[in-house]
């Protein structure tokens, strides 16, 4: 089972413009969010559009209105927040809007598809716990090959 192309296309939005860079000594995770928004007023401007792509990705899976709807706001309160000097852009490393979105569009389709996701789940839970049978049938066959060995050994002493 694979999410979506527009799913994963916004994931690959928000982590680029949320967590695109590690602030080396801090260890926090930025974006292009953050440093496009350095430039006064039209940083903001052009991260706002980026995150629209995000809502418009969300529009196109067919997530319902008042999941949109709390998508366009927290575009609307990040790119608010752009506008306080320093302030807003030191908050803006820590609300991450693209990330929130991309979370909520997830929701959405993980809660709409919930039967296929358990359906796959357990599907790859069968196939993972077939392999450690096989390994763990494997592994007991070269201890008692070790034990015949030693067996052997013993034997001949």
């Amino acid at each position: 089972m694979q999410a979506p192309k527009a799913l994963k296309d916004a994931q690959d939005i928000a982590n680029t413009l949320d967590t695109a860079v590690k602030i080396p000594f801090i260890g926090v995770r930025v974006g292009l969010d953050f440093l496009i928004g350095l430039i006064p007023g039209i940083g903001d401007a052009i991260v706002l559009l980026m995150s629209w792509r995000i809502v418009y990705l969300g529009r196109k899976m067919g997530v319902p209105k008042p999941v949109l709807t709390q998508m366009v706001r927290n575009s609307l309160l990040d790119f608010g927040l752009g506008f306080v000097p320093v302030v807003g852009d030191i908050v803006d490393i820590f609300y991450k809007a693209n990330t929130k979105n991309v979370q909520l569009m997830e929701r959405w389709w993980i809660s709409n598809h919930k039967d296929d996701v358990d359906a796959y789940a357990k599907e790859q839970l069968a196939a993972w716990e077939a392999e450690q049978a096989r390994l763990d049938r494997a592994e007991l066959s070269e201890t008692q090959q070790a034990l015949l060995k030693a067996q052997q050994e013993d034997k001949e002493l």
